[in-house]
């Protein structure tokens, strides 16, 4: 059976389907209320699925590739969470899995689970940016990060991101463009995450506090995501690469609403109320970078009247 998206002749079986993503209900559950096969589900959710991704990915999460679209998304970091040069927020959701038959321990997470890894980059609207979902549970989301397509892209130079600038006009120093993460991260020239360390001084204390404010936004995607499709409130019974297009398709919709219908999440969610987080000590590259974002968040430009209350 094929199914086209949208069809006429099949809104009633597209009912069942959205019905199976928003209620977390499961094939049985369905069967008992619809008076319809099991199997006759199981392919709708593969077709429609496979579907909805096929046919919307290209216009609801189309990744940036050029200058102009970059610097919009900076745009919004900068004046809603006050975080300049930041071209979206990454971080991984686990999506908990019924036990893959013959799979051993790749699936078990450090949370004691099974799942695959929803890994995301999100820019302040709360839209998916990039995905990539289907790493084993026992995956780091740094580890995922290095090896997605994003980030070959990112390294090699092909996202056609902006150039290097100053934060503000006082500093000759030219300061690349970023994403942001938590501890879970490295640091790189295009990737920041907090410092490391419990006694830590007021500036990186401060710094830690704005960059958390801004990560916040993929937390809050995730939240948002879960809460419409409620699929992801439960172990998915289903088979691994079923569950990854189901997802995928999760991930679209969501920006298709959000398009469509926008969100105020800020009226719920209070950003000023956040505290930093302890993070372990780390090293490497990227230190002089995120000193730049540091001597800017305590600069008389960059700084905001809160800040020192909240560290």
């Amino acid at each position: 059976m094929k199914i086209r998206l949208l069809h006429p002749t099949n809104l009633v079986l597209m009912k069942y389907f959205f019905r199976y993503l928003a209620s977390g209900l499961s094939y049985e559950d369905l069967h008992f209320s619809y008076r319809i096969g099991k199997s006759t589900i199981s392919t709708i959710v593969v077709e429609v699925t496979q579907s909805i991704w096929n046919n919307l990915y290209e216009e609801f999460m189309p990744l940036p590739n050029k200058e102009e679209e970059w610097l919009k998304i900076a745009s919004g970091f900068n004046e809603k969470a006050n975080f300049p040069h930041c071209l979206g927020a990454v971080d991984g959701k686990h999506i908990r899995l019924r036990k893959p038959s013959n799979s051993g321990s790749v699936y078990m997470n450090y949370k004691d689970f099974f799942s695959i890894v929803l890994l995301a980059v999100v820019d302040s609207d709360y839209r998916f940016v990039y995905v990539s979902v289907g790493s084993y549970g026992k995956e780091c989301d740094s580890s995922i990060f290095k090896e997605s397509s994003f980030w070959k892209m990112l390294t090699e130079g092909r996202l056609n991101i902006p150039e290097p600038r100053p934060l503000f006009t006082e500093s000759e120093v030219q300061v690349p463009y970023v994403i942001i993460g938590d501890e879970g991260f490295g640091l790189h020239t295009h990737l920041l995450r907090p410092f490391g360390g419990t006694h830590l001084d007021r500036g990186k204390r401060i710094f830690n506090y704005r960059l958390t404010r801004a990560r916040r936004y993929v937390e809050c995607a995730f939240g948002i995501l879960a809460n419409k499709w409620r699929i992801l409130h439960r172990p998915i019974d289903l088979k691994r690469e079923t569950a990854i297009s189901v997802v995928k398709a999760c991930t679209v919709l969501h920006n298709l609403i959000i398009k469509k219908e926008g969100i105020e999440l800020e009226k719920e969610f209070n950003f000023e109320n956040l505290l930093p987080q302890e993070v372990s000590p780390s090293v490497g590259t990227g230190n002089s970078m995120r000193n730049e974002f540091m001597t800017y968040f305590l600069s008389e430009t960059g700084s905001v009247p809160w800040q020192d209350n909240k560290i």
